[in-house]
């Protein structure tokens, strides 16, 4: 006999949340029915060593809704992503076991949902935050920071992108796919959102000071957070900036080689010409960078760019093993040409400095060329 679906589901992500996970249940059951809402309240444990799946079991015992879930595999995603396979109802809830958030909001959040949102977030920094519920480092620096590269990156606009409070359709959360593990979770969540091109809202929630033990670790944390957005943002991060240090150094290496200029009156000879083969190097490092972060991204964490799909189609490689093997050859020759004069002039000085330069330079960027594509063959193959 099937089991009628719930209206919601509201899951919590439990992890030694021995002293609030009794006031967060019963909170949320007095909330839901009061509104009237038909909820399932999931709580993923995933691997706590106090009291709380005990605590947990005996609501079971008075809340037929209750459901207490497993997850071996620690981390804040781990626990979201089981809690969500498992949610059957239409709109899911998401929050913190720990009693920051007030459950009395849970009604606004679903009511954004029924106006056609598909994903709705709290914000923190609206004025209702609890004093001393946030530390200095997280209210001032790390949020802040990390939120606004999202907004400038991915366009969405949203103030608190790691806000445990969040509401999400099971449609929409059907249309995104979701990998990481840990607290970067919950900006993988708006990320994918934005690039699916759903309809991300917020709204202004409290935010109180938590009951027992965090279990964020600021500087860990912030930096998984921080790479998963520069790893959904290399055009910004590395094709823009490599782009222009090697249009930079190859323009300013032509000007030098074809002649020496004069700049406040000093004489310009080869010189400079290190620091173009610097930008030019450097450069082509970073316009590498950002197809090892977009082929990543394609491959193991279900992004999708139909350009890079279609320049790996084009841009095999065996054509630039070939590509990056005339460069090697080309410069190999010119070192050749250069020693065996300097042997014809009986090891005497010669003006091939220039020469010299570029010759390095184009060999070093063909060699890139030809391990950067290994690198790149070996990240594109799919897992199954």
């Amino acid at each position: 006999m099937e089991t009628k679906e719930p209206y919601i589901s509201v899951i919590l992500p439990c992890l030694n949340e021995e002293k609030a996970i009794d006031f967060c249940v019963k909170s949320i059951v007095e909330v839901t029915s009061k509104n009237n809402l038909d909820a399932e309240i999931i709580v993923v444990d995933n691997g706590s060593t106090d009291n709380s799946q005990q605590i947990v079991q005996k609501l079971i015992l008075n809340y037929s809704n209750l459901v207490l879930l497993h997850e071996p595999v620690k981390g804040y995603g781990s626990a979201y992503q089981n809690g969500l396979r498992n949610a059957r109802g239409k709109y899911i809830f998401m929050t913190d076991a720990d009693a920051t958030y007030d459950f009395e909001d849970i009604p606004r959040f679903i009511k954004k949902l029924e106006e056609g949102n598909d994903l709705v977030v709290g914000n923190r920094f609206s004025g209702m935050m609890e004093s001393n519920s946030m530390t200095f480092s997280h209210k001032w620096i790390g949020n802040p920071i990390l939120s606004l590269l999202v907004k400038l990156f991915f366009k969405v606009k949203i103030h608190d992108i790691h806000c445990g409070a969040r509401a999400i359709s099971r449609e929409a959360y059907s249309k995104i796919t979701l990998y990481t593990l840990g607290m970067e979770f919950a900006s993988e969540m708006i990320i994918k959102s934005a690039k699916a091109k759903l309809k991300v809202a917020e709204i202004p929630i409290k935010y109180k000071m938590r009951i027992g033990q965090s279990k964020l670790e600021t500087f860990s944390d912030g930096w998984r957070h921080l790479r998963f957005i520069l790893l959904y943002s290399p055009i910004v991060i590395f094709l823009i900036p490599g782009m222009l240090l090697f249009l930079y150094g190859l323009v300013s290496m032509f000007v030098l080689y074809i002649g020496n200029f004069s700049l406040f009156g000093i004489k310009l000879y080869f010189h400079p010409m290190f620091l173009s083969s610097l930008c030019m190097i450097l450069g082509y490092e970073l316009i590498f960078f950002t197809g090892f972060s977009k082929t990543y991204a394609i491959t193991h964490l279900g992004d999708k760019d139909k350009f890079v799909e279609k320049l790996f189609k084009f841009m095999t490689l065996e054509k630039a093993i070939l590509i990056g093997g005339i460069l090697t050859l080309a410069s190999l020759i010119v070192f050749i040409s250069i020693f065996v004069g300097w042997v014809e002039n009986n090891l005497s000085d010669l003006n091939q400095t220039k020469n010299l330069i570029i010759a390095l330079t184009f060999a070093i960027i063909g060699i890139q060329t030809i391990t950067g594509s290994f690198m790149l063959s070996i990240l594109g193959i799919k897992e199954k």
